[in-house]
């Protein structure tokens, strides 16, 4: 009566009561919302959906910035030797002429047709079906995140179930071994049941593989080292299975506004087709604003200064009488003085504005080229955003066909369960009063055991199953 009690209580908490697992009094035990969170800071994917994204909000800010003018300046120094240029005087001098020039310019596009605008507008909605991308990335690890946790909880259930099988098988073997050793029962039943015993040890290390090999699977999606300490929380499942609330087609419609694949597919159309405007608008001129300022300085430059005033004798004269008197005239006598480079940076100093219309007549095809780019690019975002629509309808309509498979393997398991179970009962009260053989005693074990452990991952599948429904409409998973 011992052993018959203790067979419908592990039932009746196997089917009633939430799930349950022996926690790791040494290891450290995760929550599903710490496995999620380490999972989005730490996923490979993610990281790489994360980086996509804040290249395009790079794109993004410089689509804006190049509304702003364009300024560069210029310095150069140098030395000429032989025959060249004085940038001074602009004649040529043979000799060593050390120069330097600065200068600063500025341009800034008064007027392209707006491709600046388009080009910005194309960015920005890059960018943001990048972030969309980025959560989708998210949702997707979150997804599978809770599918290996609830697979780490089946597995650990199971686990659990399967050691108070085999301790159930134990403690049999553990009696036939004293009616054995007392003649009282035939050697081949102790045998059959030491071989069930075997059985059931064998399905208890099975199942502790499966759940390190779970284990695994999440420390790698939250890409952290795995530890056999690890254990996760017991989470509650006594949801009522039910079928899912909403039809497929409802669950499409939402999932039209609210998954995030879809809302990227949508922002890189639309991306697209600002790409379009923005090529054809570089069909057109461009009105450009230009200005400039610079200086120079030349080693050789230099100035005349005036020193004094003498007078000297020319070819001409006058006679005076008989007499030839030369003619006098006044000359100014210069000294060559060379000009500072501060005084040659001012008077060299020039300034320039201009306004420059560029007009692309024939540029190798580039502009129209860039525009069937962009028309190509366009008509494939169309295609993607038409294929992923399509894609998420079959996921959904596979999703609810699971889900209703999920839901009635359920139910026909738990009235297995409930069935096996007491024929496990009758069978085990039989055996123990020496009426059934050890053969039917263990199928009856082993018809509990598979329906039971069949249970488990069910009910499991089940819960998943609604969850990948409440994702396609931008739920919260948990």
């Amino acid at each position: 009566m011992k052993k018959n009690s203790l067979i419908l209580f592990l039932l009746a908490q196997l089917i009633f009561s939430t799930v349950a697992g022996a926690q790791s009094a040494t290891g450290e035990t995760l929550s599903l919302q710490q496995c999620i969170e380490a999972a989005i800071a730490n996923n490979l994917q993610v990281r790489q959906a994360v980086y996509q994204a804040q290249l395009s909000k790079v794109d993004y800010n410089q689509a804006r910035s190049n509304r702003l003018p364009n300024i560069s300046g210029n310095i150069s120094h140098g030395i000429n030797q032989g025959r060249s240029i004085d940038p001074f005087t602009n004649s040529y001098l043979n000799q060593e002429i050390g120069f330097a020039n600065y200068s600063i310019n500025t341009s800034i596009t008064l007027w392209n047709a707006a491709s600046i605008q388009y080009g910005i507008r194309q960015n920005e909605l890059n960018y943001q079906a990048s972030e969309m991308s980025w959560q989708q990335a998210k949702d997707n690890t979150t997804l599978n995140v809770i599918l290996t946790y609830l697979q780490i909880l089946s597995n650990k259930e199971q686990w659990r179930i399967a050691q108070k099988q085999a301790a159930v098988t134990r403690a049999q073997v553990e009696r036939l071994q004293i009616l054995h050793a007392s003649g009282a029962i035939a050697p081949a039943t102790l045998y059959d049941l030491k071989g069930q015993l075997s059985s059931d040890e064998l399905n208890v290390l099975t199942l502790k593989n499966t759940l390190e090999t779970a284990k695994i699977s999440l420390a790698q999606l939250m890409n952290i080292s795995y530890s056999p300490a690890m254990d996760v929380e017991s989470i509650p499942v006594n949801t009522l299975p039910v079928l899912y609330e909403k039809s497929t087609e409802m669950i499409y419609q939402v999932a039209l506004q609210q998954l995030a694949m879809i809302k990227a597919a949508g922002l890189r159309l639309s991306g697209a087709k600002k790409g379009i405007q923005s090529a054809r608008a570089q069909l057109f001129p461009t009105l450009s604003l230009n200005g400039g300022l610079g200086t120079n300085y030349s080693s050789v430059a230099s100035t005349q200064q005036l020193i004094g005033t003498t007078d000297v004798a020319t070819p001409q004269y006058v006679m005076v009488n008989t007499d030839k008197l030369n003619v006098f005239v006044p000359q100014n006598n210069y000294a060559s003085q060379k000009i500072s480079y501060g005084e040659q940076w001012k008077n060299n100093f020039n300034s320039s504005v201009s306004i420059s219309l560029q007009i692309p007549l024939l540029n190798r095809m580039i502009s129209r080229n860039r525009v069937r780019q962009a028309v190509i690019a366009e008509k494939r975002a169309d295609f993607e955003l038409t294929a992923t629509q399509t894609q998420v309808k079959q996921s959904i309509d596979q999703a609810y066909v699971n889900m209703q498979t999920a839901l009635e393997r359920l139910q026909t398991l738990e009235k297995q369960v409930a069935d096996f179970a007491l024929s496990f009962s009758a069978a085990e009260v039989k055996f123990n009063a020496g009426v059934n053989t050890s053969i039917d005693y263990m199928l009856a074990k082993n018809n509990l055991d598979r329906a039971s452990a069949n249970l488990i991952a069910a009910r499991f599948d089940y819960i998943f199953r609604n969850k990948i429904l409440d994702f396609y409409q931008g739920k919260p998973l948990w």
